[in-house]
């Protein structure tokens, strides 16, 4: 785990996968911190809405969305630019009260599609510990025909976003990030770092 006490230039582009009530304000802080950033959902409906400038969720504003420079998009296509994933899909539980990881899971082939190199993924799905590397990981090595921890690389950071919450946001709320690694840790809390003000702990 790495505290986040610093701005940093953001050095990555950033696909957020998942444009729902966390998803949305994460694409949205860092299309305000100038990254380019690609905002995805598998809903047109929802990008369409978007387009208009219209969000349904009502965690942002028409005059916001307006002035923002960010790819709204239902292409995997369009996430072939980003170089760092921010998976934001929701994780709700089923009828015995155990996780439900399905849209995790899609999100994770849809990231796949257009990982590369170098890519990093970091997920913001609340997951079950261990989800990442037992589930997800494999996804994405099996649909990518890529190596994780070779080709790839992956990290977790807790969404903390309280819906309807317009005094604490994604920028002005504690975070913790980790990586799989020294490197992709650092490299984590430098982006996330970029648009998080607010101090974390450990």
């Amino acid at each position: 785990m790495a505290d986040i006490t610093d701005l940093h230039h953001i050095d990555r582009k950033v696909g957020v996968v998942g444009l729902g009530y966390v998803g949305l304000p994460v694409a949205i802080a860092f299309a305000k911190a100038r990254a380019l950033t690609v905002a995805f959902d598998i809903d047109r409906r929802r990008i369409e809405e978007l387009h208009r400038f219209f969000d349904r969720t009502r965690e942002t504003t028409e005059a916001e969305l307006r002035v923002l420079n960010i790819r709204m998009s239902s292409d995997v296509a369009d996430l072939t630019d980003a170089d760092f994933f921010i998976v934001a899909v929701p994780t709700p539980v089923d009828t015995t009260n155990r996780p439900d990881m399905s849209m995790v899971l899609a999100a994770s082939r849809t990231v796949a599609k257009a990982l590369k190199k170098g890519d990093i993924v970091v997920y913001e799905s609340t997951v079950y510990p261990g989800a990442t590397e037992e589930e997800c990981v494999p996804v994405l090595e099996r649909e990518s025909g890529l190596k994780n921890g070779v080709d790839f690389f992956v990290g977790y950071s807790p969404e903390r976003i309280n819906p309807g919450d317009a005094q604490r946001r994604f920028e002005n709320i504690v975070k913790v990030v980790s990586g799989q690694d020294a490197a992709t840790l650092e490299t984590v809390a430098r982006v996330y770092g970029a648009v998080v003000t607010a101090d974390s702990s450990r």
